[in-house]
């Protein structure tokens, strides 16, 4: 359904549409008083009419008209235009203003619901402040607009203050409310180096942020560019609503030449077979069908955007609602995708140990040296100062400390030190599930830790929500060695037949294919790598993508916090559309149904039909605007 005279064009302050509607209704109230309660003074009567004509019908009839001349389209609008003009010819014009009253206020309330469906994402710009402190290079701080910022820049940002683009933090250390752009409702820690998204806010201390990105380049801009991108992608239940509503307009308009035409030879009079052939064009007009569907999507893509969650277009949505399998990467999807250390197992003192191990691994780049460096800051311990540090590649590393060499890597290394490594006191170690770093003294071994991927908090949570909510099978897929599957496996709760390991991704790509043929699978990744995977489920889903522009492009749903139970709350959404959108079809059908049989068989009123017909479109749009309020952010 078009709505020829909405979306705004501002005038004197009010969109044009609600300009139009407001004197189409005064029109209509004028005549109305004129015809039902006292007649008025000659000209008034009859220039309520022609305002209410002119206002409701000319911009209907012109935007019909053109789509008509452009596209052979043949326009819902038209046939109000037409119905109206068909009452005033056999002089019951006041019902003809009735219905371009009545479509143009229902014209407006719908595209001011939808234009609220699009506002809810659109919002968040106005959570980008208009200005903002930089830091120049001779250390003065100067206030200058958000736009004039560019990759580089140092950007002061005090408690209370919205992070102005996507930047890297500098210096500090902080809190941020990032809810705005992830949907998480806890603040996220920072320390120098982290990622900072456009439009979180800092909570507590003064931070230094780098700029990474322009404004036109930050998470704020490419949401809305996604969900505007979104919003215009048909979903099948969109197509087929276009579709109906194309070629139902047509039969429409030709049933009721038809029928005034069959009346006539019946022996009606001219007046009133076309009084009853208007009726019948207002009662048969699909409006309510060809707005139903596209009201819900468009709310269900908003309060998912909301909720930190980007879908790319209505098929994306209803695609999900029909998942029964979800396949999961396991490297930074179900777990942090960082080593920590799970273990630590000394010879001697515990923390002395822990120290020279710092010490010595403080010289690599290692992600397992990181996870060491971490453990250290946990435990409040300072690395020992160890000198002449040499790498050995696929083997360890090796330095002085002040009573000597010392060494510490894989079981490669203790083997070239000469060292035993079946001591009773490590047998735990090496069961192969995690990785084990070994420190010693020449053949002394001095102690070992063990370093693990660890799951997500949330994986576990995640995954039952799933369940909870009828998905049939979930399944792990990862490259990384079978002990080291199974142990993640069976920490979320996952059956050994459901743990694939050792997989390339084409192995990848098979098994979605086995999957796939017994039910619509969805597989979750990180969007970065598995991009083969991600194309291959019938729906692709990155986690935690927020400022990841590999991930919001190799998916077609995008979750922006690493919260897996929002995983759970997006397919509730899909699958709460899908029961909005039959509802919608189911009222709208039958509705029609009904007003066809009264207009064809029963003496129904054109002003009830009109009534009748508007009001089941609101009624649609009100439904489907439902979706707005849906709680995204609770967990189930």
């Amino acid at each position: 359904m078009s709505h020829s005279h909405s979306p705004a064009a501002p005038l004197l302050g009010l969109d044009l549409g609600v300009l139009l509607t407001a004197l189409t209704l005064g029109g209509l109230t004028v005549a109305a008083v004129d015809h039902l309660l006292t007649p008025l003074p000659y000209p008034l009567g009859l220039a309520g009419l022609v305002l209410a004509f002119l206002a409701g019908g000319v911009p209907c009839a012109i935007s019909a008209l053109r789509e008509l001349w452009s596209d052979w389209v043949l326009d819902i609008d038209l046939l109000m235009v037409v119905a109206a003009l068909a009452a005033a010819w056999v002089g019951a014009a006041l019902e003809g203003a009735v219905l371009l009253g009545l479509f143009s206020l229902s014209s407006t309330l719908e595209d001011r619901a939808l234009g609220r469906a699009r506002r809810a994402v659109e919002a968040l710009m106005a959570l980008r402040p208009d200005s903002t402190l930089r830091r120049n290079g001779d250390g003065t701080v100067t206030e200058v607009p958000v736009d004039s910022l560019t990759p580089g820049d140092m950007v002061i940002l005090r408690p209370g203050a919205r992070v102005p683009v996507d930047g890297k933090l500098a210096e500090g250390v902080g809190a941020l409310d990032e809810s705005t752009i992830t949907g998480e409702s806890v603040p996220v820690r920072k320390s120098p180096g982290a990622a900072l998204h456009e439009a979180t806010v800092n909570l507590h201390a003064v931070l230094v942020m780098q700029v990474t990105k322009t404004v036109g380049e930050s998470t704020v801009a490419r949401m809305i560019a996604l969900v505007t991108e979104a919003q215009a992608m048909k979903a099948p239940s969109e197509r087929f609503s276009d579709w109906f509503g194309q070629r139902y307009t047509v039969a429409v308009l030709l049933g009721s030449i038809f029928a005034f035409v069959v009346m006539l030879q019946l022996g009606w009079s001219q007046d009133e077979a076309m009084y009853r052939a208007a009726t019948l064009l207002v009662a048969a007009s699909p409006c309510a069908v060809v707005i139903s569907v596209p009201a819900a999507i468009l709310s269900a893509l908003s309060a998912a955007a909301r909720g930190g969650v980007l879908f790319k277009g209505g098929a994306a949505l209803e695609r999900l609602a029909a998942v029964r399998t979800f396949a999961f990467d396991k490297t930074g999807t179900l777990t942090n995708g960082r080593a920590d250390v799970t273990r630590v197992v000394a010879a001697g003192d515990e923390a002395a140990f822990l120290s020279l191990l710092g010490g010595l691994e403080a010289h690599s780049e290692h992600h397992i040296a990181t996870a060491i460096a971490a453990e250290l800051a946990r435990r409040d311990l300072s690395p020992v100062a160890v000198t002449d540090v040499t790498t050995s590649p696929s083997e360890g590393i090796t330095g002085q400390d002040a009573q000597g060499p010392v060494w510490a890597g894989n079981p490669r290394m203790a083997a070239r030190m000469g060292a035993d490594l079946t001591d009773p006191l490590y047998a735990g170690l090496q069961d192969g599930a995690e990785t084990v770093i070994w420190l010693g003294r020449g053949a002394q071994v001095l102690g070992a830790v063990a370093v693990a991927d660890q799951p997500r908090t949330t994986s576990a949570e995640g995954i039952a929500a799933l369940r909870q909510s009828g998905v049939a099978q979930v399944v792990m897929m990862t490259g990384d060695r079978r002990p080291v599957a199974d142990r993640i496996g069976a920490a979320l709760g996952l059956s050994p037949q459901d743990i694939h390991a050792d997989m390339l991704p084409e192995d990848k790509v098979r098994l979605l294919d086995r999957l796939a043929a017994k039910a619509p699978v969805a597989y979750v990744g990180d969007g970065v790598n598995d991009a083969a995977a991600l194309a291959r489920a019938d729906v692709g889903i990155a986690m935690g993508a927020a400022g990841s522009e590999v991930a919001l492009q190799a998916a077609e749903v995008a979750l922006l916090s690493d919260n897996m139970s929002r995983l759970a709350a997006a397919q509730r959404l899909s699958r709460r559309t899908a029961v909005i959108i039959r509802q919608n079809l189911i009222f709208a059908l039958g509705a029609m149904v009904v007003l066809v049989t009264g207009g064809l068989f029963f003496d129904l009123p054109l002003p009830l039909a009109v009534l009748g017909h508007e009001g089941g479109t609101v009624l649609v749009v009100l439904n489907g605007l439902r979706l707005l309020a849906d709680p995204i952010r609770k967990p189930a």
